[in-house]
């Protein structure tokens, strides 16, 4: 059986459940990178992000004062990050199609929908418990914070809405359910741990610690999107899924609708 024909899921939902133990993932041939490349793309996220903040104060602009600057702040080292990793694997190995699993089809697009609504379901509960704990107040996220109180440009809703709705999601899966879960794929290990390790990384990687807790809940079906279809486009149309509702709540309350 071709790598091809292997990575094709089983119909119905059962079957794909039975086949994540059935029929493990083919040896990831001409993959020569690993987790070095992934703590390699945090690197780029991290220092990025630290630049574009570094810039502003040599220049005596505070970046949470300057709307161009909170999008590029926000935006810019997301995208770098993805596309280091993009680049890895062409430099690296076969390119993202085959080494990130980066591909859509029919079933992909069903699973993630159905996998995104449920997540959606899961975040609005989880979302409603975790704020019970922690506080309304408290109840926000880094995006949230920014934008808490404060009307954008409508050029700014808008490519925020798309940033926390679209790209974002595109980006992350890239790296986390891509790039992270083909360097444990490529140890050998089970597509059980790949999930399990990309769920917690996935919520750790946010950097948000007071929402951690409630980002291992989001994960989750993300994660089993990927987990059932073996590619990356399930998980990221479930992704986009789960972004959209709060990324329209970010849009209408930042130009002051809501």
């Amino acid at each position: 059986m071709s790598e091809a024909e292997s990575l094709e899921p089983k119909r119905g939902f059962i079957e794909s459940v039975r086949d994540i133990s059935r029929n493990p993932e083919p040896e990831r041939v001409g993959q020569r990178w690993g987790f070095g490349a992934f703590l390699l793309v945090e690197a780029v996220f991290i220092l990025s992000a630290v630049f574009i903040t570094a810039i502003t104060k040599q220049f005596g602009v505070n970046l949470f004062e300057s709307v161009p600057l909170v999008l590029v702040g926000f935006i810019v080292p997301t995208i770098l990050a993805a596309g280091t990793a993009i680049v890895i694997t062409y430099v690296r190995g076969n390119g993202p199609k085959i080494d990130l699993r980066l591909s859509m089809t029919k079933e992909d697009l069903a699973t993630g929908l159905k996998l995104g609504i449920l997540g959606l379901v899961l975040t609005y509960s989880a979302a409603t418990l975790w704020t019970m704990v922690v506080g309304e107040e408290n109840a926000t996220s880094a995006v949230g914070d920014l934008l808490s109180g404060s009307t954008l440009p409508l050029y700014a809703a808008i490519t925020m809405f798309l940033y926390v709705s679209l790209i974002g999601p595109v980006c992350e899966e890239i790296i986390y359910r891509g790039l992270l879960w083909g360097a444990v794929e490529r140890q050998g290990w089970s597509r059980w741990a790949a999930f399990g390790l990309t769920t917690v990384i996935f919520a750790i990687g946010h950097f948000e610690p007071l929402r951690t807790s409630l980002l291992l809940v989001i994960a989750i079906p993300i994660g089993i999107a990927r987990l059932l279809t073996r590619r990356l486009g399930a998980s990221i149309v479930a992704h986009v899924m789960n972004n959209f509702l709060p990324g329209l709540t970010l849009l209408l309350a930042s130009v002051g609708v809501m």
